[in-house]
């Protein structure tokens, strides 16, 4: 306990540095740019200190619990025993990792769902479009992009394919679907890709890719492990346009159809 509590404090104070930056700016902006005092310093300080506390307990339950997990399933399903398979198997074929994309593309779509600031967009989303483009339509876009793409991403670590084919793939197909779809839709699903990497899928897709990275032979992981989170942001951007063009498609046949 005593030794938990001594690195505690040191994460707390690892924080503190790390905000101090931050903390400079609001306040020399405050009194030398503005120069008017603060409204209710004390609750500020306060705020402060919450925000601070609630960063060093995040870190150390993703260190405690989410990196660790991680990495526990993926050894658990990349071991030759849940395979089946003998070893020479497992390095020469990417058929052998079937539960490996499920779990991926299930870690996705699961966190995509359960992303309140994607509800907020896609709340906000379904009011500009007049209801062309539903809100929990827009998750489940969202949340399809996010698990194709980090099962994509996961064969791609399994099979060492170089990160910049299926990047530039995946922009390519983007920037083609962009002028077809309603342009108070592109912002929206550009910054869809953006609310995925959050501060719990970063970890588990991070823990993902480096336990992954290291249990597949052959593979580094600093070369390997890393590149999921471009996954995680491009493709839900891909699934959202395509649904809105689906969406728009749907409409205008429906409206064509009525009397």
């Amino acid at each position: 306990m005593i030794e938990w509590l001594y690195q505690f404090g040191l994460e707390f104070l690892k924080t503190c540095r790390d905000f101090l930056p931050i903390a400079i700016v609001l306040i020399g902006f405050q009194f030398f740019i503005i120069r008017k005092p603060l409204a209710n310093p004390r609750r500020i300080v306060i705020g402060f200190v919450f925000v601070l506390l609630g960063i060093v307990f995040f870190m150390e339950g993703l260190n405690m619990a989410l990196f660790p997990l991680g990495k526990l399933m993926i050894s658990q399903l990349t071991t030759p025993e849940f395979l089946g398979i003998n070893s020479a198997e497992v390095a020469t074929s990417w058929r052998n990792y079937v539960w490996v994309y499920v779990f991926a593309a299930s870690i996705g779509f699961a966190a995509a769902l359960a992303e309140p600031s994607l509800l907020a967009i896609a709340i906000k989303a379904e009011q500009i479009s007049g209801g062309t483009v539903r809100a929990w339509g827009l998750r489940l876009a969202v949340a399809i992009g996010l698990g194709s793409g980090l099962a994509l991403g996961v064969f791609r670590i399994i099979t060492g394919t170089d990160l910049y084919f299926f990047i530039i793939s995946g922009f390519i197909i983007a920037v083609l679907q962009t002028p077809f779809v309603h342009k108070s839709i592109i912002g929206v699903a550009f910054d869809s890709g953006t609310v995925t990497t959050t501060m719990v899928t970063v970890p588990l897709v991070t823990a993902l890719g480096e336990g992954l990275a290291q249990a597949i032979p052959g593979r580094n992981p600093l070369m390997d492990g890393f590149g999921l989170l471009a996954f995680a942001s491009l493709f839900p951007i891909i699934a959202v346009l395509s649904y809105a063009l689906i969406a728009q498609w749907l409409n205008n046949l429906s409206l064509s159809s009525s009397p």
